[in-house]
């Protein structure tokens, strides 16, 4: 019994150890799986053909294709020789044809694993919906967009694509609130970025049904605008045109753009229409009253769907849709420069909006609306002050609000002349607030000069009056440097004003000090020391000689030596 229940034990085990080598390379003999796809597409149009590819990494020996994840082969195919791919070819795609498909491939004994699943439907079993874009197929950079889907046909589902795109976008079931017989679903995009321009399509199916589809809708191309720095848009031969002139508008943009865009519409949201063309030139030929309008151009590269960011709009004014109004100048067409005037635009018959235009501008003309309605319909152009710039001939026109860019027919010119007359009245003014400036600047330069003579004359006569030391009277030069101090020396003084003036002043100290002080006084105290000098001297003269000093120890007299200032010692 035990024997008997040991040997089954044993031969299950060594079993278990020499299948597990064997088990263990199968594992690991398992072949990647190959790629699937279709050929032109997996949206295929009802009666054409298709190809299914199945790709492998390896040699394989044979493809087998399995359709709905269905356990037995559709069809098994052998490869040509050196090929790692195969095609299952459908002659005529029929809703029967429709559903997933997988595929996988033999390698000696080893079966791969099966495909992704790739989905066939079949288009144009019902008629084509709609696609349109809200507010517009025309979408600045990080703004939004409702892209809506719609048809008559009984479909529940509708389903977004992007041409290019190698997925399914959306798919949504049309909205329940269904109004005059038509279904539609809304798929919004956004925040838009410059990878969302491109074509769109969408299709629409029914649930019962799901793989069968309608007819492609029109494609939708959507353009993303603010990608660019924006051009500059301008008219020749200019913006305000009578019907029959010819019209250019020229789109400036910085270099290395080689498309280029014009709109026409109002606001941001209405730019409907969006042509591109190579050159930045758009001929509109002879213009007539539907050419007015406000136009805006882009630009950007070739098989792009990203453009700069818009233009400033320029308004295309056409003239000749009502009666001429009349055109006054007040106080007349000749003006002086400088002067003030007015230019009066009146008509006769209803309009709330006037403009102005001088001959030969290429700005556009001045702008000017009515507040109140109810008339007199005119306007008053002010110009202030006149200057040479606004010499020409004008003319106005008047339009109504209701159509903005069709105005009347122009006005009888008038001819603006400036004079001369205020010009002169200003360089006279000129020249005399010149003249007295030079003046009061030369009088401020003399004072400043006289001051700067008077304080280095007062610096001068300071120093003649205060001698410095070494420089003052001596009794002998020879013996400076020996003199006795106990002898003193006594001088006979002299009152002789005239030698004073040339700095022998017997108290140079004192006298100097009151110079420096008493700056005013110096010229009366001069003539009152000439009347008092001139009492007083000799005629012939000034003695300055000195009286006979006495030595105190000896009692001789001794005769000093006195030099003379400006001498040579």
């Amino acid at each position: 019994m035990t024997g008997s229940t040991t040997t089954p034990t044993l031969t299950i085990l060594l079993c278990l150890g020499l299948c597990q080598g064997p088990w263990d390379q199968v594992q690991a003999e398992v072949s990647p799986k190959p790629s699937i796809w279709a050929d032109p597409g997996p949206r295929v149009s009802k009666g054409s053909p298709v190809t299914i590819w199945c790709q492998a990494s390896l040699q394989a020996d044979s493809y087998i294709l399995y359709k709905e994840r269905g356990s037995q082969p559709l069809d098994t195919r052998i490869p040509e020789t050196s090929s790692n791919k195969i095609g299952f070819l459908i002659q005529s795609m029929r809703s029967q044809n429709t559903g997933l498909y997988q595929c996988a491939y033999n390698t000696g004994h080893t079966l791969s694993e099966r495909s992704e699943a790739l989905l066939l439907v079949v288009t144009g079993e019902h008629s084509a919906p709609s696609l349109s874009a809200q507010p517009g197929p025309v979408v600045n950079s990080g703004g939004n967009v409702s892209l809506l889907c719609s048809s008559q046909s009984p479909l529940d589902t509708f389903h977004l694509f992007k041409e290019g795109g190698a997925k399914q976008l959306q798919h949504r079931k049309s909205d329940q609130r269904s109004y005059a017989g038509t279904r539609q679903a809304v798929f919004p995009v956004g925040p838009v970025s410059f990878s969302h321009g491109g074509t769109y399509r969408c299709y629409g199916s029914s649930s019962s049904n799901p793989n069968v589809w309608s007819q492609p809708s029109a494609p939708l191309h959507l353009e993303v605008t603010g990608v660019y720095r924006e051009p500059y848009l301008s008219a020749q031969p200019g913006s305000l045109l009578l019907p029959g002139d010819n019209l250019t508008l020229q789109c400036h943009s910085e270099p290395g753009f080689d498309r280029f865009a014009l709109t026409k519409g109002e606001g941001l949201t209405l730019l409907q229409r969006l042509y591109g063309q190579h050159s930045p030139d758009f001929p509109l030929g002879p213009v007539n009253l539907t050419h007015g309008g406000r136009y805006r151009c882009y630009s950007g590269h070739n098989l792009s769907y990203v453009w700069s960011a818009p233009s400033t709009p320029l308004d295309i004014l056409i003239a000749g849709m009502y009666g001429k109004p009349s055109l006054s100048a007040q106080p007349g067409p000749s003006v002086p420069w400088g002067a003030n005037m007015t230019l009066q635009c009146h008509s006769e018959v209803r309009a709330d909006t006037f403009h102005l235009h001088r001959e030969g501008s290429l700005d556009p003309p001045q702008q000017l609306r009515l507040e109140d309605k109810a008339g007199p319909f005119q306007a008053n152009f002010t110009i202030s002050p006149v200057t040479w710039g606004h010499h020409g001939t004008y003319r106005c026109y008047s339009s109504n609000s209701s159509s903005p860019f069709q105005l009347s027919q122009p006005s009888d010119p008038v001819e603006l002349v400036v004079s001369a007359q205020g010009l002169q009245w200003s360089l006279n003014v000129l020249i005399g607030v010149s003249g007295a400036l030079i003046l009061l600047l030369s009088l401020l330069l003399f004072l400043f000069l006289r001051h700067q003579c008077q304080s280095k004359g007062r610096t001068s006569d300071a120093a003649l009056m205060d001698p410095q030391p070494g420089e003052g009277m001596e009794l002998n030069p020879q013996q400076n440097g020996t003199r006795d101090s106990s002898k003193e020396v006594t001088y006979t003084q002299v009152n002789c004003r005239s030698r004073l003036r040339q700095g022998m002043d017997p108290s140079p100290s004192s006298l100097s000090e009151k110079l420096l002080n008493m700056e005013g006084r110096q010229a009366e105290e001069d003539r009152q020391m000439d009347r008092q000098a001139a009492a007083s001297e000799d005629p012939q003269g000034c003695d300055l000689r000195p009286a006979d000093p006495v030595d105190p120890q000896t009692g001789d007299k001794s005769t000093p030596i006195l030099p003379i200032r400006g001498a040579p010692r």
